[in-house]
């Protein structure tokens, strides 16, 4: 197989990520609080030929000297845009939205007898009968615990009302009395580039230690005097459609043109092999 014909299926193979990425994007263009994930690419091993030496060549030359062969391209990273989505007013009052871009909130996951802490930017919470009916546990939609200062948020039944203020304070209504019933606990994340997707719109912190990292590195709690929260309202996907499209198309495109050098290649090795 000659070089060219390597190269090609080297990024072919890389492209075919490209386009899951840009699906997964796509499919999650209606998901609350979803955060659109870019590639990068990087140029594999290249060899550098200086076949013209000559003093004269680098007057008013824009480019190096030589010839380079490369073997291809890789997908060198996969990163989170986390700009912020549009927010989209609902008039539900377990439904919030984060203001801040870094800023997520927490959720107990349990999954194979184990139990972690996971991060998400989804904010329609429900209210769930625990205690036979006797308190209600405030989840998200997958039925997971939403962290408080001090765990899962547990409300003693029989509230009128319920109202999570903009500093995620909860706050219920017994009648003429308005009670304190938790705060939602709201994390910065400073490096939010080691959050691994965790499925179910979460995120998970990876093995800090071995990343050389201390947690207060990674996770610090929100500055005082802001509003952190909208209520009634959800954050929309930050996924640009339009650009999506147009990255599918221009990737598509890549991938056919890869296709077609190792066809042609094919051809003329098959050319070759029948000249006597």
């Amino acid at each position: 197989m000659s070089r060219s014909m390597i190269q090609a299926a080297v990024t072919m193979n890389q492209l075919q990520n490209k386009l899951d990425l840009i699906g997964n994007n796509l499919a999650n263009s209606q998901t609350t609080g979803y955060k659109s994930r870019e590639a990068d690419f990087s140029s594999l091993l290249t060899q550098q030929i200086n076949n013209v030496t000559h003093p004269q060549n680098a007057e008013g030359r824009l480019t190096p000297d030589g010839v380079r062969i490369g073997s291809g391209a890789r997908l060198g990273s996969v990163n989170m845009n986390m700009a912020l989505g549009a927010i989209n007013e609902t008039g539900r009052e377990l439904d919030v939205a984060l203001l801040q871009p870094n800023y997520f909130f927490q959720v107990e996951v349990t999954e194979n007898g184990n139990t972690e802490t996971r991060y998400t930017r989804d904010g329609s919470f429900y209210l769930n009968p625990i205690n036979d009916n006797q308190d209600v546990l405030l989840t998200n939609g997958d039925g997971n615990p939403v962290l408080g200062e001090n765990g899962p948020i547990i409300i003693a039944e029989g509230f009128d009302s319920i109202t999570i203020q903009p500093n995620g304070q909860i706050t219920v209504q017994r009648g003429n009395v308005t009670e304190d019933a938790g705060n939602i606990t709201i994390t910065e994340v400073v490096r939010p580039r080691l959050l691994e997707a965790a499925g179910e719109n979460n995120f998970r912190l990876p093995d800090t230690a071995e990343l050389g990292f201390e947690l207060d590195e990674i996770l610090q709690a929100p500055a005082g005097n802001q509003e952190l929260l909208k209520n009634g309202a959800l954050e929309n996907a930050n996924v640009d459609v339009a650009k999506q499209m147009s990255d599918l198309m221009l990737t598509q495109r890549a991938y056919q043109f890869n296709s077609r050098t190792i066809s042609m290649g094919d051809q003329m090795m098959g050319l070759i092999n029948q000249l006597r």
